[in-house]
């Protein structure tokens, strides 16, 4: 496909905002499809070429302005979710740097893109948000360079700019490795409760319909605020808190085993089953039913990784007197499909014969 001027003008209108829904669609088609676009390519690579020629551009710190570039692209990223948006997405930055930055040096275009136009880059707020689908884990990099993982069905919001106020907030779990900055605390608000550290890594459960809290020190110090009743807990290396209906209580425990699962590995130590059901509904997508209050006395150990849930159920059927049904996944009549259903009963119980039986 050869590029027009007409279409360099489409282009230019994109990035100015002026574009129709017509227009974005245009534009997001062919920028999804550049790396096999000869005529885009070469147009890129021209701008590029003259942009690092010419001495005129004065230097300009794009810090926060990067911060707002990283948002839209991370936006794209969460609404979008298809294969040809990774391709997008790298052909997009380099466009972001050949096609704005001209227009930025030469009349501000860019900076009228990107902020409002009655207030600094400084002054506005801007929400991001990373989110882990159902059944997978993801790897994130915030932009005061804290790192970490989020769990299955987890998501952790947070605004921009962000080094002067870290700030965020999460409904899930996620393991973190907190960039040290003793000027600017690092908080995570988690329902009605907030984590302050400065440095440190950790784990952190928060799943709303849980209805509790569990935090996992590894290293550094980390303080526990319950905001409802203004009350404040140390929390010291190796030590283990779960904050539930409004009680507080620590105990020591191995972080490794909370740690596992950003390495692909679904770890018991002696865990009761009530925690075994809400870890494998999690880790597999499925939903688990305990037929009696009972089987919630019991305990397990194991290490699983890249098992199936089948082969991790029988592992605890070989080691515990438990038998368990597993009924498939149905499709509903709006098309989507009803999770697995997994139910785990003592083996005195019967077994229903039309459902899987072990």
């Amino acid at each position: 496909m050869m590029l027009k001027q007409e279409d360099i003008e489409k282009i230019e209108r994109y990035v100015n905002g002026q574009s129709d829904d017509k227009e974005k669609l245009w534009i997001e088609s062919i920028f999804s499809k550049g790396e096999t676009n000869d005529s885009l390519r070469h147009h890129l690579n021209e701008d590029w070429d003259m942009i690092l020629k010419d001495s005129s551009i004065p230097e300009v710190d794009l810090n926060l302005l990067l911060d707002r570039v990283h948002h839209i692209i991370r936006k794209k990223e969460i609404l979008l979710r298809q294969k040809p948006l990774q391709r997008f997405i790298r052909i997009y930055m380099k466009a972001a740097a050949i096609l704005l930055l001209p227009l930025l040096v030469a009349g501000g275009l860019l900076y009228n893109y990107l902020v409002n136009k009655d207030k600094t880059i400084a002054d506005q707020q801007v929400s991001s948000m990373i989110y882990a689908p159902m059944g997978s884990r993801v790897s994130f990099n915030l932009p005061d360079g804290t790192t970490g993982m989020l769990n299955s069905g987890s998501h952790l919001s947070y605004s921009l700019p962000f080094s002067n106020n870290r700030q965020v907030k999460l409904e899930g779990e996620a393991w973190f490795e907190v960039n040290h900055d003793e000027d600017h605390p690092f908080e995570i608000s988690a329902g009605n409760s907030t984590v302050r550290v400065l440095g440190t890594s950790f784990n952190l459960s928060a799943y709303p319909a849980e209805n509790y809290i569990e935090v996992v020190l590894q290293l550094g110090k980390i303080e526990f605020l319950d905001n409802k009743v203004n009350e404040k807990v140390t929390m010291l290396p190796s030590e283990r808190l779960i904050f539930q209906n409004g009680n507080i209580s620590k105990s020591v425990t191995d972080p490794a085993k909370y740690n596992a699962w950003t390495e692909g590995k679904l770890v018991f130590r002696g865990d009761p089953m009530s925690e075994v059901a809400r870890r494998i509904e999690r880790w597999y997508n499925v939903k688990v039913t305990l037929s009696d209050t009972e089987l919630e006395k019991y305990s397990f150990r194991g290490t699983f990784e890249d098992d199936t849930i089948d082969e991790v159920l029988k592992f605890l059927a070989m080691t515990s007197p438990i038998r368990y049904t597993i009924t498939p996944r149905e499709l509903m009549q709006d098309g989507t499909f009803k999770k697995e259903e997994i139910v785990i009963f003592k083996k005195s119980l019967n077994i229903n014969p039309k459902t899987k039986k072990i």
